[in-house]
């Protein structure tokens, strides 16, 4: 079994879905896309991935992109029981709102501030920005309260995704003590999750310090 995985470093999709195959105990063939390069315009990645982004995901036979539906597709194939992706009808929707909740709210917020700073020149983090991320962060108070994991009592995919895209967003939009029970979740995160350092954290300080340079150029 070959898990060729395309990847950047500090992409926060890239990192959900190394956290998932550690807690998998997947190993991926890594192949870096550089995006200053222009690589993921190759024709070759595109006859890949024709939406040019990262992470793509090819086993064997099989390319999938989208890191939600990458987790999903190994969970299901290589899990060892469905714990991180629960079959179960109405434990598997929250699992998915979730998942939604992620790629429908939380990281086009995030993207909503990176673009500007990263892409635009922009050295300042807009007042409206900041508020959508404070919002969002409330609505993950309320999914957690009397709950450990985001979809529930168990650790599943949903919490890679949620907490890749967390912890860029609390890079630029800090967390704090306003939300206890986001806090202590994020901190569980690191504590429980196989392999976070590696996986998510090691990208993460480079994004830290890509936005802090950009944040210093006024």
């Amino acid at each position: 079994m070959t898990l060729d995985l395309y990847y950047l470093n500090d992409s926060a999709p890239v990192r959900a879905v190394l956290l998932a195959g550690r807690a998998l105990g997947l190993e991926f063939n890594l192949k870096l896309v550089d995006l200053l390069k222009q690589e993921h315009m190759s024709p070759e990645y595109l006859k890949l991935n024709p939406q040019h982004s990262v992470p793509t995901l090819v086993d064997e036979d099989f390319t999938i992109w989208d890191s939600h539906a990458i987790v999903g597709y190994l969970a299901t194939k290589y899990g060892t029981d469905d714990t991180l992706y629960p079959k179960e009808a109405r434990a598997r929707a929250i699992v998915d709102q979730r998942l939604h909740f992620d790629s429908g709210t939380l990281f086009p917020r995030l993207r909503n501030i990176i673009h500007p700073l990263l892409l635009l020149g922009k050295s300042v983090i807009s007042t409206e920005a900041k508020r959508d991320v404070e919002e969002a962060y409330h609505f993950l108070e309320k999914f957690l309260d009397g709950h450990d994991w985001v979809a529930g009592d168990n650790m599943t995919i949903a919490d890679f995704c949620c907490v890749s895209t967390v912890s860029s967003l609390d890079v630029l939009v800090p967390c704090g003590s306003k939300y206890p029970n986001l806090a202590a979740w994020y901190k569980r995160c690191k504590d429980k999750m196989v392999g976070y350092e590696e996986a998510n954290q090691s990208g993460l300080n480079i994004f830290e310090r890509v936005v802090k340079s950009a944040l210093s150029q006024k």
